[in-house]
């Protein structure tokens, strides 16, 4: 008797989306850790200003850079934030809900936060390819093209666009959101840290 024939579509879906889901959980990933190699930049460039001007050596361009560090400090971890539940949500009716009304809530938050962040990602594109197209160029003491420093805004931005629509189907599909899930396994080990 010859075995049932196989569809190679039915096989490999699995494995597509473990692929597809590993690919974005190494994108937050990645993201966050470019996002604290900011923050290290940000304090390297504090020192480096603070021991230079013991030396009498001019700083002024610092500022500018500390303040592009810090921005892209902020947006390219907001992906990595959501997802691991480090960004304040006020759940205190939600969790008070019944499974399916609270799914119900989660997936209506969702959508809304979809909206609020496309409408984000959108602008913060817009804005960042206006300053390239006309050729825009930082204020500060440090003339550069202001494109180069706000593409930390549209990418970050972007990132959580798709972060909040990966929970989005994560939730349709009858999964626990991962913010809730990383949190409920950060407490089941012990760790509160995040919580303070």
């Amino acid at each position: 008797m010859a075995a049932p024939m196989v569809r190679n579509e039915e096989v490999t879906a699995p494995a597509r989306r473990l692929s597809l889901r590993r690919s974005l959980d190494a994108l937050y990933l990645g993201a966050g850790a470019l996002g604290a190699t900011f923050v290290a930049l940000i304090a390297a460039a504090m020192v480096w200003q603070s021991i230079a001007r013991e030396f009498g050596v001019s700083t002024g361009a610092t500022n500018d850079v500390v303040a592009w560090f810090c921005a892209a400090a902020a947006f390219l971890t907001m992906a990595h934030a959501f997802k691991h539940g480090d960004f304040v949500r006020v759940s205190l009716l939600t969790e008070r809900l019944a499974p399916g009304a609270r799914r119900v809530a989660e997936l209506l938050s969702l959508a809304i936060g979809i909206v609020a962040v496309g409408y984000l990602a959108w602008w913060a594109c817009r804005f960042t390819f206006e300053s390239w197209q006309v050729h825009e160029v930082a204020q500060g003491l440090l003339v550069i093209p202001i494109w180069i420093p706000q593409m930390s805004f549209a990418l970050g931005s972007l990132l959580l666009l798709v972060a909040v629509i990966d929970e989005f189907f994560i939730v349709l599909a009858g999964g626990l959101p991962t913010y809730e899930r990383l949190v409920a396994e950060r407490h089941a080990a012990g760790d509160f840290s995040s919580d303070l």
